[in-house]
C-alpha cells in the first residue's frame, strides 16, 4: 500500500489533497497509521509496532485498520504497489 502522492498532512491531522483540493481531518489513531504508511511500512509492520507501542488488542487493531485501509481506499487516497 502507497500513500497517493501530493498530499500533505499537518501535526494536527489536517490531511489536505492539491490534486482535488479536498481536505480531511484524521483523529489520533489515524494520524499515527498515515505517517507510517507514508513511511512504507507494511500492514504486518504498522500492526506489530501499534500493538506493542499503544497497547491495542490485536482484534481492536485489526478492526480500526482495516476500517482506516478501507476508507482510505474508497476516498482513494492510496495506491497499490
Amino acid at each position: 500500500m502507497k500513500i497517493k502522492p501530493n498530499l500533505k498532512v499537518n501535526e494536527s491531522g489536517f490531511l489536505f489533497d492539491p490534486t482535488t483540493g479536498e481536505s480531511y481531518s484524521l483523529n489520533d489513531m489515524g494520524s499515527i497509521y498515515f505517517r507510517m504508511i507514508s513511511e512504507g511500512r507494511s500492514p504486518d509492520e504498522i500492526r506489530t509496532l501499534v500493538i506493542n507501542e499503544y497497547d491495542v488488542e490485536a482484534s481492536t487493531f485489526d478492526k480500526s485498520f482495516l476500517d482506516f485501509e478501507s476508507r482510505l481506499r474508497n476516498l482513494r487516497l492510496i495506491e497499490n504497489e
